[in-house]
Formats: structure tokens, sequence, C-alpha cells
């Protein structure tokens, strides 16, 4: 139909009912649910090692734990991975309940060189990674290569973990545990034993491994600096027993850089923060 006003066709204006498009939030990969743990000595005594903790992840973050020693931050990450069974609350990993080792996640002993077949080689011990899962097809050592050569190995496939440096068996560590194409990585302190500037490289290392696979990572550290340049958010804990006193978001623009990201001011300023929340806890 045409309608005319002064000689002229008008064209109706047409009109569309639009609907908002609704966009559910994100739903958390982990959530830990008023989690406490405790342990019953052999004298009798009970030993509260964590005491309520409350926190989700979402499916691609970096998130770290920091808090004075012994507060029980191993003993979270074992109730995580469901090595340990917590004495209240729980623990969902992709919408399931924890009853034991989910799969899809993946724990990094802080004791890597403990971790490693001796008797295989580094390409024997990535490949297990992928046996784990079920990969026994042609092509898994093609993909146990390219790991190898992701994490900076290239050329020491045939070499045995005791002829490798503290950090290229942390490499292998890390590669095997991706081999696994895990949704979560724990990691229990996974650079506390190498020297200041192999842990710098592999740092870097794993923030590039990161930001290729799309893991999830969880990750503990004694380390308050290391904590801020690898994570997006990091929670801190109390003594024992442990709760969460503040969550804090380390923004820095991503990639990062040992240099300028850690010389920024506002860096040192979230550190310092961090190192007066820890110090105020005290000794257990």
């Amino acid at each position: 139909m045409e309608c005319w006003a002064e000689g002229k066709p008008i064209t109706p204006s047409l009109q569309y009912s639009i609907t908002p498009t609704f966009h559910p939030p994100p739903v958390p990969i982990l959530e830990i649910q008023n989690l406490s743990k405790s342990y019953r000595q052999s004298s009798g005594d009970t030993t509260v090692a964590i005491g309520n903790i409350t926190c989700q992840v979402e499916a691609g973050e970096f998130v770290s734990f920091v808090g004075p020693s012994g507060c029980g931050k191993t003993t979270l990450l074992m109730s995580i991975a469901g090595l340990l069974a917590p004495s209240s609350g729980r623990v969902i990993v992709n919408g399931k309940e924890v009853a034991g080792p989910p799969p899809g996640l993946v724990l990094l002993f802080q004791e890597y060189n403990k971790s490693l077949f001796a008797w295989r080689s580094v390409l024997g011990n990535v490949r297990f990674g992928l046996d784990a899962r079920g990969s026994h097809s042609g092509n898994a050592d093609n993909k146990a290569r390219a790991l190898v050569d992701l994490v900076g190995l290239k050329g020491f496939e045939k070499h045995y973990p005791w002829e490798l440096s503290g950090g290229m068996q942390q490499r292998v560590a890390i590669a095997r545990a991706l081999a696994y194409e895990p949704e979560v990585l724990l990691m229990d302190e996974p650079f506390g034993s190498l020297d200041a500037l192999t842990r710098l490289e592999l740092e870097d290392t794993l923030l590039r491994l990161w930001a290729e696979l799309k893991t999830t990572i969880l990750f503990i550290t004694h380390d308050i600096e290391e904590a801020i340049y690898l994570s997006d958010r990091i929670w801190l804990l109390s003594r024992r027993p442990s709760q969460i006193i503040q969550e804090l978001r380390s923004d820095f623009p991503r990639p990062r850089n040992q240099v300028t990201t850690r010389a920024e001011a506002r860096f040192m300023q979230l550190r310092n923060d961090i190192y007066r929340q820890i110090g105020n806890q005290g000794a257990p």
C-alpha cells in the first residue's frame, strides 16, 4: 500500500519489536564452597588446616593463592584435586562435585624431579600424558614432539631426566601435564626450587603456553611478585586455619614483560600492600 502527501509517495515506517539478547553470566569452571579441612593427630588433638574458603574461578583465568608459610595452601590444592577429602564443604569442577581426581584436571607437584619417570626419555615422559588421555594414535609422537618444542626443549627428546638441569626437568613436567590437555591446571609452587634467572624464564614460558592453550591455571606461590606478574587475580590467605582475607586484581596489560611490568609504580604498590597484609598475619 502506498500513501501520498502533497503529490509524493510516503513509505510507511516499519515497526520492529526488538527483544534484548540475554547473556547468562559465565559458569565458573571451578567452585570452592565453604571448604574446610582438619586433621586428627596421634595425640587425639585436632589441627584445623583450612578454616572456611569459598571462591570461584572462571574458564581461562590465571589465579594465584598467596599466604604465610604453613597456612595450608598445599592442603587446599590437594583437596581441589580430589586427593584429600575435605572435612566439610565441597569442590565443583565443570558442574560436578569432586569425589576423587576429576577428569580434565591435572596437579603439577612442587617436587617435579620426583614426579618424572627416570626410565623414560623426555619424549617418553611427555608421551605419557597423551597415553593417560587415551591417545594411542600414530600421531601421538608428533603431538609430544610439538609440546617438547613448545616448552623450548627441541633437541633433547632422547635425553633422560637425570641428564637435564632443574629448569629443563620442570619444562618436561609442564609439557607432560599439558599433553593431558587439562581444562584446569593446578600448580603447587612449581618454580620454588629454581634459581632466580631460570624462574623468570619459566614464568614467561608458562604465560606463553597459557595464552596459546587457554588452560585455566590455579597457582600457589610464596613469591608475591611472581603472583602479581603471572595472575589475573590473587587471593590472600590468612594464617592457619586459612581463610581468604582479600581478593586483588592484577590488571597489568598482557603480554607482560619482566622488566617493564615489574618497574611500574603500581606493581610495587600492589606488592607492598600484599606484603603488609601477609606480614600482619604473623607466625602460626
